[in-house]
């Protein structure tokens, strides 16, 4: 009898902000690779495009197949180029695997936060993984994953990033809602896998970012330590596999034990 395994040869995956070797886009990427994935990478800023050409460059070295696609998922527009740009360059007509890793904002006073502020905090953490989902389904056949990448924010409501806790927490709404739809109406899964503290280039610095990360790690129960870049990808690598075939619908906190949903 042939060993059970996360295989996920034959499939295509498409993971936003997956631009920078260090971050967590990039790691999942390459752990869906290591297991048979053909890879669509994103970025959006001209900066990362040497960035993402060279996390596309390892990929093909190590034998896997991968493209780096600019665009700006915050808009349909960009969330639509992402996905032609994507099939065409692998020369697939199917995407079996969305990660929505793509997000940020800023961190300061929700009381003196801009209307640009708030615009690109959500736009970027629930807008995004709105407009690539539409992108994708239409491309996605039966038994398609989608991962939301959120974060133990949503439910620390910690006062520092008050508008990033806010956008994370639409966004576990809008994925615990949408896999109803996207379950019986097309087979598709839809799950949120939330990380603590990793140390990324996406990690805020400055005494504020300090404060919520100096009083997270002392809550983490598996060790105490913050994450890593592998903690999260081989979480993904779970989800993304056939092996989650009965889980959708679900907030997966990926962050040692920090927070207990």
């Amino acid at each position: 009898m042939a060993a059970d395994t996360l295989s996920l040869a034959g499939k295509v995956a498409i993971i936003t902000g997956s631009g920078k070797e260090n971050g967590i886009g990039a790691g999942i990427a390459l752990a869906l690779v290591r297991n048979g994935a053909s890879v669509v990478l994103n970025y959006v800023s001209d900066s990362t495009g040497p960035r993402a050409a060279e996390v596309a460059k390892r990929i093909k070295q190590s034998g896997g197949k991968a493209v780096a696609v600019q665009a700006d998922v915050s808009t349909p527009e960009g969330a639509q180029a992402l996905v032609k740009e994507g099939l065409k360059g692998l020369g697939v007509e199917k995407v079996d695997i969305l990660v929505n890793n793509a997000g940020g904002g800023p961190t300061g006073s929700a009381i003196q936060a801009s209307k640009e502020d708030v615009e690109r905090s959500f736009g970027i953490n629930v807008f995004a993984a709105l407009w690539m989902t539409q992108a994708v389904v239409p491309v996605m056949p039966r038994g398609g994953r989608i991962v939301n990448i959120g974060s133990i924010a949503s439910k620390m409501g910690m006062a520092p990033i008050a508008l990033y806790c806010a956008s994370k927490a639409a966004s576990d709404t809008l994925a615990y809602a949408m896999a109803m739809e996207l379950g019986r109406g097309y087979g598709i899964t839809v799950n949120t896998v939330a990380p603590g503290p990793i140390p990324t280039d996406g990690l805020a610095k400055g005494p504020v970012a300090d404060a919520v990360h100096n009083f997270l790690i002392p809550l983490t129960r598996a060790e105490e330590r913050m994450g890593t870049v592998d903690d999260i990808a081989d979480a993904v690598l779970l989800i993304a596999s056939e092996k989650s075939r009965w889980i959708t619908g679900q907030f997966i906190s990926v962050s040692g034990g920090i927070t207990g949903v």
